[in-house]
C-alpha cells in the first residue's frame, strides 16, 4: 500500500469517497461506488464497500487504497451526499462529521473534517490532488465545493478541479 484514503462518518447519510486517476499515458478513469476498482492490476487503486444509505448513527467507513501509483500521473478526490447529488440539491456535507484520513506508507498522516474545509453547502467536495513527483507522492490539500445534478461523468467532477486551478493563478 502506498496510500490508503479513510473516510469515517456517523451522520445518518449516504456519503461516498471517490478518485478520478489520470495516467502518465492520459488515460483517465474514476474510482467509486459504482466501479470499485482493483489493487492488482492497473489501476491498482480499490475502493472496500459502499457503506450505503444507514438511518443510524453508527460508525460508517469507506477505505480507498493505492498499492501502485508509479504509472499514474495525478489522482483528484472527492467526497459527496449521494441522495443530495441524485436530485440536485444542497448536501449534508457542512453539517456533518465526516472525517477524512490520508496516510502514505512512509507514515505521513493527514487528518482533517470535512465540515471545516466547506467554504458554502454544496453536494460535493474535492478535498485533495496527489501528484506523482520524482521525490514520491505529494498531496495538496483542497477545498472546492460544487452542486451537481447526477453524476454521468468524470467531466462533472474535472469541472471542480479546473475551478480550483483557475482560482489558484
Amino acid at each position: 500500500m502506498e496510500l490508503k484514503i479513510s473516510m469515517n462518518w456517523t451522520t445518518a447519510v449516504d456519503f461516498d469517497i471517490a478518485a478520478v486517476y489520470e495516467s502518465k499515458e492520459g488515460q483517465r478513469g474514476l474510482i467509486y461506488f459504482g466501479d470499485l476498482g482493483t489493487e492488482n492490476s492497473f489501476p491498482y487503486i480499490s475502493l472496500n464497500k459502499d457503506s450505503g444509505i444507514i438511518n443510524t448513527d453508527r460508525k460508517k467507513t469507506e477505505d480507498l487504497v493505492i498499492n501502485q501509483f508509479n504509472d499514474m500521473a495525478s489522482m483528484w478526490l472527492f467526497c459527496w451526499d449521494y441522495q443530495s447529488v441524485e436530485i440536485g440539491k444542497t448536501g449534508n456535507l457542512k453539517n456533518s462529521d465526516v472525517r477524512l484520513l490520508l496516510e502514505k506508507q512512509s507514515g505521513h498522516e493527514l487528518n482533517f473534517e470535512i465540515a471545516e474545509k466547506m467554504p458554502n453547502n454544496g453536494n460535493i467536495c474535492y478535498f485533495a490532488k496527489v501528484m506523482n513527483t520524482d521525490k514520491g507522492i505529494d498531496i495538496q490539500e483542497m477545498a472546492v465545493d460544487g452542486l451537481l445534478k447526477g453524476l454521468k461523468s468524470i467531466e462533472q467532477l474535472m469541472a471542480l478541479v479546473r475551478y480550483q486551478e483557475t482560482y489558484l493563478v
